[in-house]
């Protein structure tokens, strides 16, 4: 049987964590929660499960990822979102895996991504392919404060995880606003200068990328609504990254230390 550690990172997630563990308990012999001091029921419920919990004031996704990585017994990690599950043919196919005889660093699967119940296909969300399921020893995640990815070569695996990725709409702009804000701090720490003009020209060829070359034009209120919303999250991180060179924010600030402690 292979040996992989499940790992994932929570904030207030106490309807989403239980389906997210039982589904990675299917290939997985061992359990990392790295929780960012919820105030709801997520580590009380991880612990029952069998996870191993760790508290850690957030640190962005890249480093707060890494730091779960950091804490498996397995050398081989599949990172799972508590909003994302593991499709039955996924569960198949890496059960069938010999992880123990192999030169791959890495695997791939694509994502069907929900607003609600609806499962929107528009404009490059399906497929929308996700690294997730990576050897420690040879390669991990971004350092990114937002959307980090696993940076490797990979195999690509026709095969699924679902992700609830917003309750609704309006859940929707409200992690547009939130994952704005984590963009622009990254950028504020990479160095990237602030500009009058970046916000209008990315924000414009974002959303002609998504209605022109990945065909929302073609598919209808989804198409529309992707490109849309992306190029408002372009938009409102390049405002952001603006804003905090205007109140002269020290990028060294944007995120706490490392505390690493175990519940």
């Amino acid at each position: 049987m292979n040996k992989i550690t499940g790992t994932i990172i929570t904030l207030n997630n106490e309807s989403l964590i239980k389906d997210c563990i039982i589904s990675l308990k299917d290939i997985c012999d061992e359990i990392i929660v790295v929780d960012s001091l919820s105030d709801d029921k997520t580590v009380a419920i991880a612990e029952e499960l069998g996870a191993k919990v760790y508290l850690q004031d957030f640190l962005g996704d890249g480093p707060q990822k890494i730091l779960a990585a950091s804490y498996s017994s397995n050398d081989w990690v599949f990172s799972l979102d508590a909003d994302e599950r593991l499709d039955n043919d996924l569960i198949s196919y890496v059960k069938n895996l010999d992880l123990n005889n192999t030169d791959l660093k890495a695997f791939s699967f694509k994502r069907r991504n929900y607003c609600g119940k609806k499962w929107i296909k528009a404009a490059s969300f399906y497929p929308d392919r996700v690294t997730r399921l990576y050897n420690k020893k040879f390669t991990g995640y971004t350092n990114s404060t937002s959307h980090a990815y696993v940076d490797s070569s990979c195999l690509d695996v026709d095969c699924h995880i679902t992700h609830y990725t917003y309750k609704s709409y309006t859940d929707w702009i409200n992690k547009i606003n939130f994952y704005s804000s984590q963009s622009a701090k990254t950028m504020h720490i990479n160095g990237v200068k602030r500009s009058s003009i970046r916000p209008i020209t990315h924000s414009l060829f974002s959303f002609f990328k998504k209605m022109i070359l990945k065909g929302g034009i073609f598919q209808g209120v989804d198409g529309f609504t992707v490109a849309l919303t992306t190029m408002f999250n372009t938009y409102m991180k390049y405002i952001k990254l603006n804003e905090l060179y205007d109140n002269n924010e020290d990028p060294s600030k944007h995120f706490p230390k490392k505390k690493s402690d175990k519940k």
